[in-house]
């Protein structure tokens, strides 16, 4: 979970890194292409797939991203707390966006017949079935059938081109499934409801999401750009409420005229921006992904464990039994032992009495367990442990188990 959350920082950081750059290099539709940076890191490390070595990521984020993973393996309490903690606030968040909803759902009313005439007259592509008043309109909202949200007041407009020009920006929204991206966003940040990236990020977001629908509809009809800077001039603005797309916020109004004025990018280098901005994307993803999240087995704790040592036993002190007992200890995702083996391999002795003691003081041990997919795991660890009759038996230093576990496995 730890390594998910900061390969998700990660991906807001760069788009609002990025997105002002890409909107002036490439144009408004590869620069909200940025946006899915985020979800394809949040989401392609639950694919299954083979690790590859380990320089697919900058050694500064692969460290950072196995620290933290670590971090939330080694304090399960913390773990836990901070799930409730998070568990309860997203529950807050969403069911906050889930009351929005409803209400947006619940004032929407039926568009009036003499209504509907006049938008099929200048829209004629629009299907009156997803026509609503509301008095937020003109708006677009995410429904199994996206709705398209008129104001009471739209049929006494006297312009057909400025109702033609907001109607094609609704249309536009609906084509590029923009109410569902939108309700998407809202989620995510209900979700991230601590992360303050996730709510600098989600008006940027809205802004940028109306500049491709402005680019886009600039580009597919025969709309005049000045003319349409007018209609937004003469808007009445309005608050951005969640999982609504309205035609005009008034913060928006600056940058979406300043992107009017520029949208003549190339179409040939906007595709191609476009498609390369995705496949980094992509690959940024791929790469996180394929990262080793975690040492491959369960590590000990060593300090927890320093404190329940194994007892010699006095059977194997009158016969003067000693030697190295190495320990398969199969590890539950809390960090408790589930089970332990005696490994003959790698083992110096086969004394019974040296071998009970060790798994006796190993069923009480801790451990931090392997992680997968942002989830601690069953995993096994192999834990040498000394008996001497020069000193106590203890399990060897973390530095001593790895070494002793290499020369087992290159011996295997």
């Amino acid at each position: 979970m730890a390594a998910v959350l900061l390969d998700v920082t990660l991906g807001l950081a760069v788009a609002l890194a990025l997105r002002r750059p890409v909107r002036r290099l490439l144009g408004a539709g590869p620069a909200f292409t940025l946006w899915l940076w985020p979800l394809l890191l949040a989401f392609v490390p639950w694919l299954p797939m083979r690790a590859m070595p380990a320089y697919a990521l900058p050694p500064v984020l692969a460290q950072a991203r196995a620290s933290a993973a670590a971090a939330f393996a080694t304090t399960p309490r913390i773990h836990d707390i901070w799930l409730l903690l998070w568990s309860a606030g997203a529950v807050v968040a969403l069911l906050r966006l889930a009351i929005a909803y409803v209400r947006l759902r619940r004032a929407a009313r039926p568009v009036p017949t003499v209504l509907q005439a006049q938008v099929a007259e200048v829209a004629p592509g629009l299907d009156p079935r997803r026509l609503r008043l509301h008095p937020q309109g003109p708006a677009v909202l995410w429904a199994p059938r996206s709705l398209v949200l008129l104001p009471a007041g739209f049929a006494r407009d006297s312009d057909p081109a400025r109702m033609r020009m907001v109607l094609a920006h609704e249309c536009t929204h609906l084509r590029r499934h923009d109410p569902l991206w939108s309700l998407l966003a809202e989620i995510a940040a209900a979700l991230l409801w601590f992360h303050p990236l996730a709510w600098l990020a989600l008006p940027r977001f809205r802004l940028d999401q109306e500049l491709a629908c402005d680019e886009r509809t600039l580009r597919s009809g025969d709309t005049d750009a000045a003319a349409y800077a007018r209609t937004l001039l003469s808007s009445t603005g309005m608050d951005v409420s969640p999982v609504l797309i309205p035609w005009l916020a008034e913060p928006q109004l600056k940058e979406r005229l300043t992107m009017i004025r520029r949208h003549r990018t190339r179409t040939p280098l906007r595709i191609a921006g476009t498609l390369g901005l995705a496949l980094a994307g992509t690959g940024l993803a791929l790469a996180a992904r394929t990262m080793p999240q975690a040492p491959a087995g369960a590590s000990q704790d060593i300090a927890f464990n320093a404190r329940v040592q194994p007892h010699y036993p006095k059977a194997s002190i009158a016969n003067k039994e000693q030697g190295t007992v190495v320990l398969k200890i199969l590890v539950n995702p809390d960090g408790s032992v589930k089970q332990v083996d005696y490994d003959p391999k790698g083992s110096s002795t086969t004394s019974g009495n040296l071998i009970a003691a060790a798994s006796e003081a190993a069923m009480q041990w801790h451990f931090n367990p392997a992680m997968r997919g942002g989830h601690a795991i069953e995993s096994y660890a192999r834990v040498p442990v000394t008996f001497s009759l020069d000193e106590s038996p203890t399990p060897v230093s973390k530095a001593e188990a790895e070494k002793k576990a290499s020369e087992y496995a290159k011996n295997r």
